[in-house]
């Protein structure tokens, strides 16, 4: 299995040296599944020159990594230089392995993403990325995951340059943060000369989202969203050529363009069928199959009694491609029949478009140090167009999001507030973060964001290092063996619920770490609840007070359940008290995990 960090394809590892060694076979190590050595110096009698080992790697593996000198890699690498679509990316490490350069492909041939991953994987290693857009922050067109056409250099270049940019939009798509200088305009701002796609009577730039046929001008740049869904049927031995013919006229009459199909779908019956899978296969697509008595019960404009008869369901082109786009979808394109010439049709099609969904990640920023940050945590940051959260949650990582990004922050005690903006935001098309601290789905923003949204947006939860986790961390393991987080907050919740789970944790016997233990407003709940711990417990069982885990200002008390202080806890603190069990070892709490060998000690 990979290592967690690993990319994605098959990376060659060439080196000269016997620093080089070293750092190629770290890396090796850390990504065994993902990495193939090209050994150089003719080891053993069996291995060949640096440039046969670049050669063989440029052609057999899909990205690079060279423990060489860039001026050497670039005049090794020069002659094999085909295309920008077809030529691997290729990252430089330095003898000392301080940096790892991304020196060719830096977004078709990830690169730039293979720089930061061989940072990550070799310690005191740094990423060096010199594409605009990435040293800009700005997200890259050819970045976005989708097929794009058109001027995108231009296009990309005006974005940079703070040139005015129009972003016309014909689908709904959750787009990260796009400077302030690209500015949502409507259809009629792209109609003037030439229709979509052609150049404005300002001749100015355009972004296009849009899966409709256009011809891109030299001022625009389209990027085609997945939307499409083609509904295939065919009879037996239907001939490839009829079918992709078929499929190709029905997107051309109704105005539609092949990239933004994501796949060819029919019945299961037709899973073999070698004319639907060829055309298939030449659209670029997958094929997507469903059991008839899913197709049957779709409602569709044209059943007939043959499909039935055939197959088992009155439709196949219209409910595959219904069914394929999902709940919303619309019939674009109702079926249609080949026209061989001198024969009946063996083949029929249908298009459907589904309808695009926003898309809401609940983020956990984890206790506050950067360092505690996940990294997923940072990707669904920089996808963000649209991030809602607290203020104080906010500033701790504003400087991570896109600039464009916009921000709706609140104060304290408006979370159903804010958890109703992410979600109609969503709803809106735009792709938005929701922060929390420690992990979103623990007392934080995930529980009342997910009771407001329906099933018609997108909803990722990401989690974090929760305060919790922290704590424990820093007096030692008493969360070692069964344990339970408790709220002392009776503000949502009544204290008489609150006591019944505090009581039932003590007898239990289960560790115990208190959330929002005390503040102004409420300073006898937690004395109350460490009363009702003490029923059951020792006045010496160890007990730990933790006051801003990893951020400044932090404090750690390892204390006992009879001397533990409630005047010194605040919203801020977490307050973990042991089990019977738990012990205070060199000044840290253990709880331990019960295993026989431990209990024989």
């Amino acid at each position: 299995m990979n290592a967690p960090n690993a990319p994605a394809g098959l990376v060659g590892l060439v080196s000269a040296t016997a620093a080089g060694r070293r750092a190629r076979d770290r890396l090796a190590a850390a990504w065994p599944e993902a990495t193939r050595v090209y050994d150089t110096g003719g080891e053993g009698g069996t291995a060949g020159t640096v440039r046969e080992a670049v050669t063989r790697a440029f052609a057999e593996c899909d990205r690079l990594v060279c423990f060489l000198a860039t001026g050497a890699t670039v005049r090794l690498i020069a002659p094999l230089l085909g295309g920008k679509a077809d030529d691997p990316g290729v990252v430089c490490v330095d003898e000392a392995q301080r940096y790892a350069v991304a020196l060719l492909g830096g977004h078709a041939g990830g690169a730039n993403d293979l720089a930061h991953a061989v940072a990550e994987a070799l310690p005191g290693c740094r990423p060096v990325v010199t594409t605009a857009t990435d040293a800009a922050g700005v997200p890259g067109l050819d970045t976005l995951g989708l097929p794009v056409e058109g001027a995108v250099a231009a296009v990309s270049r005006a974005i940079l340059d703070g040139e005015p940019v129009r972003l016309v939009r014909h689908s709904v798509l959750p787009l990260p943060a796009l400077p302030p200088n690209v500015a949502e305009a409507t259809d009629s701002a792209t109609q003037s000369d030439g229709g979509p796609g052609g150049r404005g009577a300002d001749d100015g730039y355009t972004l296009l989202v849009s899966d409709r046929a256009a011809t891109p001008g030299d001022r625009t740049a389209v990027l085609r969203p997945p939307t499409l869904a083609v509904g295939v049927g065919a009879s037996r031995g239907a001939p490839a050529d009829e079918v992709a013919a078929l499929v190709g006229q029905a997107l051309a009459d109704a105005g539609l363009s092949p990239l933004s199909v994501t796949e060819l779908a029919t019945v299961e019956a037709k899973a073999g069928e070698e004319g639907i899978v060829e055309a298939a296969r030449r659209l670029g697509v997958p094929l997507r199959t469903y059991p008839a008595e899913e197709l049957a019960v779709v409602p569709v404009p044209h059943p007939s009694d043959a499909p039935l008869a055939a197959v088992g369901t009155p439709s196949v082109a219209e409910a595959a491609a219904l069914l394929a786009c999902g709940e919303g979808a619309e019939l674009v394109v109702p079926k249609r029949k080949s026209a061989p010439e001198g024969r009946a049709a063996m083949a029929t099609c249908a298009v459907a478009r589904r309808r695009h969904r926003g898309r809401l990640a609940v983020v956990g920023l984890g206790p506050g140090a950067r360092d505690l940050l996940t990294p997923r945590a940072r990707d669904e940051l920089r996808r963000a167009s649209v991030v809602v959260g607290l203020d104080q949650y906010v500033d701790q990582i504003r400087d991570l999001l896109r600039p464009g990004a916009r921000v709706l922050e609140s104060g304290l005690g408006a979370e159903e507030e804010r958890a109703r903006t992410a979600v109609a935001e969503a709803r809106a098309g735009h792709a938005v973060a929701l922060i929390g601290s420690g992990d979103a789905g623990v007392y934080a923003m995930a529980s009342p964001a997910l009771a407001e949204a329906s099933a018609d947006i997108d909803v990722v939860g990401v989690p974090g290092v929760t305060a919790a986790l922290a704590a424990a961390a820093l007096l030692g393991a008493p969360l070692g063996h069964d344990h339970v987080s408790i709220s002392l907050s009776d503000l949502h919740t009544p204290w008489e619920v609150i006591e019944r789970r505090v009581r039932a944790a003590a007898e239990s016997d289960l560790v115990v770490t208190f959330y929002n233990p005390r503040s102004r407003g409420r300073d006898w709940q937690l004395p109350k609840a460490l009363a009702l711990l003490a029923e059951h417990r020792a006045p010496h069982t160890p007990a730990g007070v933790v006051r801003n885990a990893s951020r400044p200002g932090e404090r750690t008390t390892v204390t006992t359940l009879g001397e533990l202080d409630p005047g010194t806890v605040d919203m801020m603190t977490v307050v973990t008290v042991g089990n019977t069990a738990t012990r205070t070892v060199a000044g840290r709490m253990v709880t331990p995990r019960g295993y026989r060998w431990q209990e024989s000690r």
